[in-house]
């Protein structure tokens, strides 16, 4: 048999039957988180924008924690610094399993989803810059346009009720996992105060103590849940921001199943973990986070400053260039055929679907413009605008092909033999085959016996009375 060639690679393929499941059991979990993150962000601006906003910023504003070690930290810091540590964490753990097991294992599969994500991260960047900087404004908010919030890009898809192939939505999980690493990377190198080596040093002692419990096997959330808060408490104290911790500890699990496992310590503590991320930590980040002062005059700022405009047209225009630009271009590059079942304005929507920051983008805000507190209020409008009108542009680009995909997941998931097994994976098994016969047997010799009943009550009905 022939070798490949590079013309046989198909981007946006069919995917095997177990990075389906997982990938459809991941997002699943991902929308009902996204669905709880719109309701917090919506609560959080109702709150802040009726009589009631002055108890929006008190509670906020209000600090707790043990002074002594230096954690008396106000609501809004808990949430972003404590809570999206638990985000974070659950962050690691996915971009581990993509690098082993996942897409991202074979460098050459993973080539095109790595080379569109940084596009989709460099684009917006370079237009927030851009338009900062030509009207005068400040360029530190660079990064806030490059993440895209997957759970917030799932509950818009939840509300216009339209469900993408399963390649389509490996593809935009992919490109979230990746973002997600460069905002890492980017928290750590460029939002990193003055560090105290000391507290960095006993949160680097405590990280080998951690991994060196899993490589010994040793169980019991006891262990590791206090282990865990030490290790952030010290990062947090060594000026390197504190949800790098919780990746840290994610990147740390082993994600590959040993003989007789069922799932890989790494999936199951996703498993238990994700609700709890998802479900409570963001929405709750959301929360204190996006109940910003809404007014006309705000709005009309958010088009007008050069800072707010950078972010919203980074979002909205960045990305979705960024995104497809790349995507198409690496495609070239490795003469990649896309999927006979999909064109290029499928791409072209999920990019624009990539448009939606929101928890990545509003942290990042609050670090970029953290000693102005108007201005950062200012910012996360604009992330709120820049992605509402992402989130309208991609409802609309994929309503257009809403019928197609409907198609496509009704054929993903058909199960004629009900085996649990989709038809479109049996194609190649015999036994498939011979059950699927047996049924049309079964049913053909159901179809002649009703004939000869109809034949026989059509003769009796005319046969003379």
């Amino acid at each position: 048999m022939a070798a490949p060639t590079p013309t046989d690679v198909k981007f946006l393929g069919r995917l095997s039957l177990p990075e389906r499941t997982f990938v459809a059991d991941a997002l699943r979990a991902e929308t009902v988180g996204g669905v709880l993150l719109l309701a917090a962000a919506i609560a959080a601006l109702i709150w802040a924008n009726t009589p009631l906003g002055d108890s929006y910023e008190s509670v906020r504003d209000f600090h707790i924690g043990p002074s002594a070690l230096g954690l008396d930290l106000s609501i809004q810091h808990w949430a972003a610094d404590g809570l999206l540590a638990v985000f974070f964490f659950v962050a690691g753990i996915e971009l581990k399993r993509e690098l082993v097991a996942g897409e991202l294992r074979d460098p050459k599969a993973a080539a095109l989803p790595v080379i569109a994500a940084l596009c989709g991260m460099a684009v917006p960047a370079l237009v927030y810059v851009l338009v900062a900087t030509t009207g005068g404004g400040s360029a530190a908010g660079w990064a806030v346009p490059t993440a895209t919030d997957i759970a917030f890009a799932l509950a818009v898809l939840a509300v216009i009720g339209t469900s993408l192939p399963s390649a389509l939505r490996a593809f935009l999980l992919t490109l979230a996992v990746v973002d997600d690493l460069f905002a890492i990377l980017i928290i750590a190198v460029f939002f990193t105060s003055d560090l105290n080596f000391a507290a960095l040093g006993g949160a680097v002692i405590g990280l080998g103590v951690f991994w060196l419990l899993l490589r010994k096997s040793v169980r019991g959330w006891y262990v590791y849940v206090p282990l865990a808060l030490v290790i952030w408490g010290l990062m947090y104290n060594s000026g390197v921001h504190a949800t790098i911790a919780g990746v840290a500890m994610g990147l740390m699990l082993r994600c590959t199943k040993h003989k007789g496992e069922e799932h890989s310590p790494g999936e199951h503590i996703e498993h238990l973990v994700r609700p709890l991320s998802a479900g409570l930590a963001v929405p709750l980040f959301a929360l204190f986070s996006a109940g910003v002062s809404v007014s006309g005059n705000s709005l009309t700022d958010v088009f007008t400053k050069p800072e707010t405009l950078g972010v919203v047209l980074g979002l909205v225009v960045g990305k979705t260039v960024g995104v497809f630009g790349g995507t198409w271009l690496a495609a070239r590059f490795t003469r990649a055929e896309l999927n006979d079942d999909l064109a290029w304005p499928d791409v072209f929507a999920v990019a624009s679907l990539a448009g939606i920051g929101f928890t990545v983008s509003l942290l990042i805000g609050e670090l970029a413009f953290s000693g102005d507190p108007v201005l950062t209020d200012e910012v996360k409008a604009a992330v709120l605008m820049g992605s509402l009108i992402a989130a309208v542009l991609a409802g609309i680009l994929l309503k257009l092909r809403d019928r197609k995909y409907r198609a496509l997941t009704e054929e993903e998931e058909r199960d004629d033999d009900q085996d649990g097994i989709p038809d479109i994976y049996e194609q190649d098994k015999p036994e498939y085959h011979l059950r699927m016969a047996a049924i049309y047997e079964e049913k053909a010799a159901e179809h002649r016996r009703m004939a000869e009943l109809a034949g026989a009550s059509r003769d009796g009905g005319d046969s003379p009375a």
